[in-house]
């Protein structure tokens, strides 16, 4: 693509947001490079991954890229055997934690494959070299002890011999008979080497060797000579520590050389992957769709917001080209529009070929080679251009390179000349793009352009709408209709006198009057359809609301009539099996009872008989209320005070006056009478509950949300402890409902009072698996990483 074009269209501001949004050096210099692509295959592979990336982001969040670093010149140089520095071995050492965090990432809670896997499988994980880096290298300007023995050995001996420094210097300092002969009793350095302060005028009565002296000459650092040789013995410790340093890391820098092949793929797939998640990112923030590619066949943009336009400023439009026409002319007066909507169609098209999702409701859009644009006022002085002979030679341009398939864009086409020549010039520029096969949009206010859309099969008139009575534009984009200028109106409005306006439209020649009267009724015409559509749109919506809502209340009302007969029937079997059984067995205790007449003890026998049928017709009530407690209901939530309830066994509705006991006891009002029943004979009244599928879709729902929106970083710098505390608790929520097991907390370094704090709270937390203080570029001990335990 030109690069005029990319200027003009405005896509290097595109540019410009989606570089805010990368998390790397390499990706923001992606961003800031990015050029639209005429391949359609290319194309399409943009949009997957980015519509990929924002899968993942919505189900996991983002990823940690580690703010990773450009360490192309660091692995040239290790690979020529040259040393690295503490910063580039970190640099080097941070590509290959991000890898693995990387790699962690997309093989942890995964649902469903996407174009990236190929890039995150890409990744390759170095942890011994990794971690041989970190051990040694505490930061930049740090080296660890533990880097290796002859380190820790030298440094043991070099805190020796400073402590033997100090005590020999304790006696100059320490307000003996020498402290009347120093300035301060004070120690300090000079050239490496430990001095005290001498008064100039008692040179003589410290013996040592005189390093430095001050600006006045009153001072002179001096080197006594009982601690010369310690110094001198500090000295070539100090050499010998400088030398173990270096070798370590030149052996440091050698592991670097032997993996650079797998560390620069390492940094290039992460710059990638940072991109995509940059384009996804940039969705997010504008809303936006992913378009449907095509190789050849119309654009059209429904909805289309420009990205650069304020959110509530502005007006979805919906623009389309390439279908039943090839060409449209807009027109309409000025302000209305007529160029965003311009631009809007060549940046989104340019958006689209560069990978990036649309923001709009629906998008699809063809693959040009080249995407070409006249916009604006490019007159030039020093090449004695004026703004008629610059547009010209814009255009002559187009017209040498276009092709049929490029899209052409023109703004005030024919504009800066002679009227008459200008549009005679324009509509005949027109023909030739439409002849040609190009795809074209232009801007104009010439009414033989207008008729010249309304004639030309494949042409399409569009206008910019705008309301003469409030004087404003509203933006809008009416295809199939041209528009009017409102010269005489807008101008009648702001106050030029009516006869001067009368006059004006006095000169304006019949043929033109007719076209506009025409321009005029027909947009009257549309207003009014306008008003009915919407009116019967609204009428279409309120119905298919009404008709929904019936449906449901009718499929309601039927299922609960089911299961009451259903309910009622089953009732009423148990009342006959219980009835038919207690029967039976009175029956035979009454034939027991006539057989033991003549018994010496027939009262005993009767009395049994009496007590058995009792207990016998209890047992069978017993068991069908048993029966009704097994039908598998249960509560969806527990009772309160103020519900609505049906007596399980009885059907009786009634009112809950009380809140349950701790045994699930409850006072209840049926009609005038109050019952004490527990909550198991209960059930409450249909409405107020709440199904399982609508709990496990609401939980659903609250994850993608927590997902959606979860951040792998804290950041509580500022709080008190225990409002550190409350905000690290609800965020390990949060993690926990997203499934993301590694988090970081930035508390800053401070005192480290708030950092305490947290730790104390993260010890006694059975979420937390461990925790730690940050590496070198993670942010040291202002930061603390926690792994959470897996469920």
């Amino acid at each position: 693509m030109n690069e005029k074009n990319i200027y003009t269209l405005e896509f290097n501001k595109i540019r410009e947001l989606l570089a805010s949004k990368a998390q790397t050096e390499g990706a923001v210099e992606m961003a800031l490079s990015l050029m639209p692509s005429d391949d359609v295959d290319e194309v399409k592979l943009r949009q997957r991954r980015c519509a990929d990336a924002k899968r993942l982001a919505g189900q996991k969040g983002n990823p940690s890229f580690g703010s990773v670093r450009d360490i192309s010149s660091a692995l040239e140089r290790s690979d020529k055997g040259a040393t690295l520095s503490t910063r580039e071995l970190l640099d080097c050492a941070n590509v290959l934690r991000t890898s693995r965090g990387l790699l962690e990432y997309i093989k942890s809670d995964r649902k469903f494959d996407t174009s990236l896997d190929e890039i995150f499988l890409r990744l390759s994980v170095h942890k011994k070299i990794e971690d041989q880096i970190y051990r040694a290298i505490i930061s930049e300007d740090m080296i660890a002890d533990e880097a290796s023995a002859e380190l820790s050995d030298i440094r043991h001996k070099i805190r020796k011999t400073n402590a033997k420094i100090a005590d020999l210097m304790q006696r100059y300092t320490m307000g003996g008979s020498f402290s009347k002969y120093l300035q301060e009793n004070i120690v300090t350095t000079r050239g490496g080497r430990f001095v005290i302060p001498v008064k100039s005028e008692y040179r003589n009565e410290v013996k040592g060797l005189v390093h430095d002296t001050s600006a006045s000459g009153a001072t002179l650092f001096i080197e006594p000579m009982s601690v010369v040789e310690a110094n001198n013995e500090l000295r070539e410790l100090q050499s010998r520590e400088e030398f173990e340093i270096e070798r370590i890391l030149s052996e440091l820098s050698a592991l670097i050389a032997s993996v650079s092949g797998l560390i620069r793929l390492n940094y290039s797939n992460i710059t990638l992957l940072a991109f995509c998640f940059a384009c996804s990112e940039l969705s997010y923030a504008m809303n936006a769709v992913e378009p449907e590619i095509n190789a050849k066949g119309a654009v059209r943009l429904e909805n289309c917001r420009h990205p650069l336009i304020a959110e509530g400023k502005a007006v979805p439009v919906t623009v389309e080209v390439g279908g039943e026409w090839s060409m449209l002319v807009i027109t309409g007066p000025n302000t209305g529009g007529k160029t965003v909507s311009l631009k809007t169609l060549g940046l989104f098209s340019m958006m689209a070929q560069a990978g990036l999702q649309l923001p709009c409701e629906k998008a699809s859009v063809r693959v040009f080679d080249e995407i070409f644009s006249d916009i604006g006022d490019e007159q030039s002085i020093e090449q004695s251009l004026s703004t008629f002979s610059s547009h010209m030679v814009g255009i002559v341009n187009i017209l040498n390179d276009m092709t049929e398939n490029s899209l052409v864009l023109f703004d005030e086409l024919g504009s800066g000349t002679d009227p008459v020549e200008g549009a005679a010039l324009a509509m005949s520029i027109l023909e030739e793009v439409f002849e040609r096969g190009a795809l074209c949009a232009a801007t104009t206010h010439y009414a033989e352009l207008k008729a010249f859309a309304l004639e030309k099969e494949g042409v399409c008139n569009a206008s910019c709408e705008f309301n003469v009575d409030t004087l404003k534009p509203t933006y809008k984009l009416i295809i199939g209709t041209p528009g009017k200028s409102n010269a005489f109106a807008i101008s009648e409005k702001l106050g030029i006198p009516e006869r001067i306006v009368t006059r004006a439209k006095g000169y304006v020649d019949s043929g033109s009057r007719s076209f506009e009267a025409v321009i005029e009724k027909l947009e009257e015409e549309r207003y009014r359809l306008m008003a009915e559509r919407e009116k019967a749109e609204t009428l279409r919506r309120e119905y298919e609301e009404y008709k929904k809502n019936a449906e449901a209340e009718l499929q309601r009302r039927l299922g609960s009539a089911e299961r009451e007969a259903e309910e009622a029937k089953k009732k009423a079997r148990q009342i006959v099996d219980s009835a038919r059984a207690t029967s039976d067995y009175i029956l035979k205790q009454l034939d027991d009872a006539k057989k033991a007449k003549d018994a010496e003890n027939f009262g005993d026998k009767i009395s049994d008989a009496r007590k058995n049928i009792k207990n016998e017709v209890k047992s069978y009530r017993q068991s069908n209320a048993e029966e009704d407690k097994d039908d598998g209901y249960v509560l969806p939530r527990p009772l309160k005070k103020g519900d609505d309830v049906i007596h399980r066994t009885l059907g009786s509705k009634g009112t809950l006056i009380e809140d349950p006991d701790k045994k699930g006891n409850v006072t209840v009002q049926m009609g005038i009478l109050k019952t004490k029943l527990n909550v198991s004979q209960l059930k409450l009244v249909e409405g107020a509950t709440v199904t399982e599928n609508g709990k496990k879709s609401a939980a659903k729902t609250y994850r993608q949300t927590v997902s959606k929106n979860f951040k792998p970083e804290l950041d509580v710098r500022g709080m008190i402890g225990d409002d550190a505390c409350f905000m690290v608790d609800r965020y390990l929520d949060d993690a926990c409902i997203a499934q993301i097991y590694s988090v970081t907390v930035i508390h800053g370094k401070g005192t480290g009072a708030l950092r305490a704090a947290i730790w104390s709270f993260l010890k006694k937390d059975k979420r937390v698996e461990s925790f730690r203080a940050g590496q070198y570029g993670e942010g040291d001990f202002g930061v603390t990483v926690i792994d959470l335990k897996h469920k």
